[in-house]
């Protein structure tokens, strides 16, 4: 870190060091009863899934089918992406879920599909996409020439959902006081959210679906060094998503933050999209008792959808 970012630091406090660095995931067991553990302080319970190219995906091990590698789909007009993803949501495993879906590409000011868009929702780490947008906005504010050395502290936050790093961040901006007064004027109405740390590990956070998305077309349109866009895991290449979307249609197409937590998952970011171009999303399920694989798989299968909606 360079002797300026390091002073630019020290206006707020001393000591600011986090230990950051990649995930790293420890095989513990063998063949089928492989499990993997983080030995960082990434999402706990994070869910391995790697989509491979005959469409089986692979968690822990295991298969779980999360994308099919199917002939090309036919015509999916946008009352059909609302028709499928109310299909999903209505399942019967989903009885006792809580359901946050926001669907709106960055050039529409209205959602192609919305469910509980506005109920306040447990997001895991999509809280800290709260934590880095408002980093990105104070230091911009402060000190722009420095904009690029706060990269090594947003990666490791997004990317790879390092928790310690997160509410480091969070205390080292000013706090949540900090964060409100740093996305009000992007349009992030305070009531959207309650932050209670940096990194979502506190169940006491909630989010609307449709203030993340607010957030994420916000970022998109205002944040001009790229830093919070590039910083988000891609789909099956790189951070929580590198095993997620793999060897799929999606591969390279999907950037966008997890949330882990048990019974809580969520993916919130953009996908590419032939028509649309790029669409945001969140998409959030709280469900106790529900496991990871089936709402990991479920979720993937939605972005897919989202994917290949066209304007007809």
């Amino acid at each position: 870190m360079s002797m300026a970012w390091q002073q630019h630091f020290s206006t707020w406090g001393q000591g600011f060091t986090v230990a950051i660095g990649a995930v790293m995931m420890v095989a513990v067991g063998s063949g089928a009863n492989a499990t993997l553990e983080s030995a960082s302080s990434a999402d706990p319970s994070l869910e391995i899934v790697a989509v491979s190219a005959t469409g089986t995906g692979m968690v822990n091990d295991r298969p779980n089918g999360a994308i099919a590698q199917a002939a090309p789909s036919p015509t999916l007009c946008p009352p059909d992406l609302s028709a499928t993803l109310n299909t999903i949501v209505s399942q019967p495993r989903f009885a006792t879920a809580q359901w946050g879906i926001v669907v709106e590409p960055l050039t529409d000011t209205s959602p192609l599909y919305s469910h509980n868009a506005e109920t306040l929702m447990i997001p895991a780490s999509n809280i800290k996409l709260l934590t880095t947008a408002a980093a990105l906005r104070i230091v911009g504010s402060r000190s722009p020439q420095d904009l690029n050395q706060l990269r090594q502290w947003i990666d490791p936050v997004n990317r790879n959902s390092d928790n310690r790093a997160a509410d480091a961040l969070l205390r080292r901006i000013g706090g949540q006081h900090a964060v409100r007064q740093a996305l009000l004027p992007l349009g992030i109405d305070p009531e959207g959210y309650q932050q209670v740390d940096g990194s979502g590990l506190s169940r006491q956070n909630r989010m609307r679906p449709a203030t993340l998305v607010t957030l994420l077309k916000a970022m998109a349109a205002h944040e001009d060094t790229g830093l919070f866009y590039a910083s988000l895991p891609v789909g099956g290449v790189s951070g929580t998503l590198r095993n997620r979307f793999r060897d799929s249609p999606l591969q390279g197409r999907v950037r966008a933050k997890t949330g882990t937590l048990q019974g809580v998952r969520a993916l919130s970011g953009y996908v590419q999209n032939g028509d649309y171009g790029e669409i945001a999303f969140s998409l959030v399920i709280n469900q106790p008792g529900q496991t990871g694989t089936v709402m990991v798989q479920t979720i993937d299968q939605m972005v897919l959808h989202i994917s290949q909606v066209q304007r007809c």
